[in-house]
């Protein structure tokens, strides 16, 4: 009768245990919608169980490729190597720095967003003017754009904040998708009230698979996957 005590208690105090767990378990935005989710990577997030990811409710990610004139993310290859056996549909995606040449950054990103890898079109990553004023950040930023764009023959995606935008980009680059940043739960609204396609909600979503915390995104309203397509030629 001992025994089956102490069993009993043990057994009760395991119970307490997974139903607290359960009760805490964080319910990501993927879970309570309908949208279109995805996610970003990078090194920083260390080696990802990309079968497991591949079975999840994310339908794109984005990886970041390179940055400024030299620097490659070293996980970049085995993530899109990865990512692309396991089902999801993947772009790749440049940090902009604003001081540095232009066609050098170019030539970094092409050597390793190569075409023939790519189900999404290129995105940059636009976070800082490195100290130019805005006149001049907008003129190099405007000129690795046409670049980019002539080179993969269709226009990238830009990603960047809501204030950046609001502050820096608002009404000039209307004729580019965005990727908008605003990890709030209300909806971003950008001064020019212009429409954007993704909005990416959190820097510190969960999903099992990935050690720590990861950048999520969406589609808006009526926007789809297919509006990012990376057109093969």
């Amino acid at each position: 009768m001992c025994n089956f005590a102490v069993m009993r208690r043990i057994f009760i105090f395991l119970l307490m245990i997974v139903t607290l767990t359960q009760a805490h378990a964080q319910i990501e935005c993927e879970d309570t919608c309908r949208h279109i989710h995805g996610i970003d990577l990078s090194h920083y997030q260390g080696n990802v169980f990309w079968e497991t990811i591949g079975s999840s409710k994310m339908a794109y990610v984005y990886l970041k490729a390179t940055e400024g004139g030299s620097r490659v993310d070293s996980k970049y290859k085995q993530n899109i190597d990865l990512a692309h056996r396991y089902g999801l549909k993947v772009g790749s995606y440049h940090f902009y720095r604003p001081k540095i040449d232009q066609q050098t950054q170019l030539e970094n990103f092409m050597a390793q967003c190569r075409p023939g890898d790519q189900d999404l079109i290129p995105m940059i990553d636009i976070e800082t003017r490195s100290g130019l004023g805005k006149e001049e950040f907008c003129d190099s930023l405007f000129k690795f754009l046409h670049l980019v764009e002539r080179a993969y023959r269709q226009k990238p995606l830009i990603y960047t904040g809501a204030n950046f935008y609001d502050n820096n980009l608002c009404g000039k680059i209307d004729n580019y998708r965005l990727m908008i940043a605003q990890y709030t739960k209300r909806i971003p609204v950008l001064r020019d009230h212009r429409d954007f396609e993704l909005w990416q909600y959190t820097g510190k979503g969960h999903l099992n698979g990935i050690r720590g915390y990861v950048d999520k995104s969406r589609f808006m309203g009526r926007h789809r996957l297919r509006e990012i397509r990376f057109r093969h030629r």
